[in-house]
């Protein structure tokens, strides 16, 4: 068990007590970074203790918790492309990702990254490694930052003042939202993947027709193209 199923809100309103805000920020962007940290538990339990206590203002977690969520799947995003995409390549192969895999899976981020990026802040698995995926895989920068940004703006937003003004009854039903939200991303995993396979001899030929370099220089081992 993590980390991030350990804590409840109550610690964190510990914490917050005696931390403030850096307690938002720190727990956020560590599980942005890929980390078994309760991101998202911290930002419902500042929500919580902001609209409970007042000694937090509500503006101020939102955005701390957005910034926290963009640095640190930006940090993220130049792990995948600076470093997980030596492991793609070099690995891959051992979990079934081999070079045709790879090369479907550049052009899917390139004209379809922006959806993986957006919606997955608010899909648990998809929090901790669409970032990484997106570097790995290639993905403009400028287009992973415009995504990335509109998403965890969204997700502070939407998160923050939903548990600040109906706090009470969304703690209630925090395990049902959580475990919806979870049954909902292992449904999307699932339909992507038979997906795949039922268009993979489509999708390798427009990417062969795409991309035709070498499958490493393409996922970044030789440069920092953007």
């Amino acid at each position: 068990m993590t980390l991030a199923f350990l804590v409840s809100t109550d610690t964190i309103e510990g914490w917050l007590s005696s931390y403030g805000y850096i307690v938002v920020f720190v727990l956020v962007m560590l599980e942005c970074l890929g980390l078994p940290v309760p991101g998202e538990t911290a930002l419902i339990a500042a929500a919580l203790y902001a609209g409970s206590t007042g000694n937090l203002e509500i503006g101020t977690v939102i955005i701390i918790a957005a910034a926290a969520a963009i640095i640190g799947d930006n940090i993220g995003f130049a792990i995948g492309r600076y470093g997980g995409s030596k492991v793609l390549v070099k690995y891959g192969h051992k979990v079934r990702l081999h070079e045709d895999r790879l090369r479907i899976g550049i052009w899917l981020f390139r004209h379809h990254g922006g959806k993986v990026v957006f919606w997955g802040r608010f899909v648990s698995i998809l929090r901790t490694y669409a970032a990484f995926l997106a570097g790995a895989n290639r993905m403009s920068w400028t287009r992973f930052l415009f995504f990335n940004t509109a998403g965890g703006i969204l997700w502070a937003i939407v998160f923050g003042l939903g548990y600040y003004f109906f706090g009470n009854v969304l703690e209630r039903l925090d395990k049902a939202i959580g475990f919806g939200l979870g049954a909902l991303g292992i449904l999307a995993i699932v339909g992507f993947v038979l997906w795949m396979r039922k268009r993979e001899a489509s999708l390798q030929a427009k990417a062969d027709a795409e991309i035709r370099g070498d499958i490493a220089d393409e996922l970044g081992q030789t440069g920092s193209r953007t």
